[in-house]
């Protein structure tokens, strides 16, 4: 197997490494920087809980290979907060109680922090849509949404 030296920013530290040319990003932040993290459900980019933000954008990581992330900056659940608090997204998961058991919690984190930069005030329906590709087996989804729109609040807030 063939290896490829790739050199990735990953929760604002520069990471280089030499990674097997065909491992998934998924895998190499798990197994390679031990970012535990970013769970992996299906493994076929479907439930959504490998979900991390590639240069700010959403990416289903067991879809990419860590070769294609040479040079970009990833976000992973463990870089959201800053030093000694909470993402007013994470915060407002927290306060509505959107999730149980947090298998599919960095997946939602992600999408919504996707959303809400790109949409600081969405509707219930456009909240909904964003999410459709993140799957929670515990939850009715209702909470979730609510804490949609709670982290929306606390980042207008500033």
């Amino acid at each position: 197997m063939s290896t490829v030296e790739i050199t990735v920013t990953v929760n604002g530290s520069s990471r280089t490494r030499r990674v097997p040319d065909r491992l998934l990003l998924a895998d190499f932040l798990r197994h390679e920087l031990r970012l535990t993290g970013t769970h992996v459900g299906c493994g076929h980019g479907v439930c959504g809980a490998c979900t991390v933000l590639v240069d700010g954008a959403t990416m289903r990581s067991c879809l990419m290979l860590a070769v294609q992330a040479d040079g970009a900056s990833i976000t992973t659940v463990e870089g959201l907060a800053p030093p000694g608090g909470l993402h007013p997204v994470q915060q407002a998961f927290h306060e509505l109680h959107a999730l149980q058991c947090g298998f599919c919690t960095p997946g939602f984190l992600a999408s919504t922090i996707e959303l809400l930069r790109e949409n600081p005030d969405p509707s219930e329906t456009e909240i909904r849509e964003a999410l459709h590709g993140n799957i929670c087996r515990c939850t009715g989804y209702v909470n979730i949404v609510k804490a949609v729109r709670r982290a929306a609040e606390l980042m207008r807030a500033g």
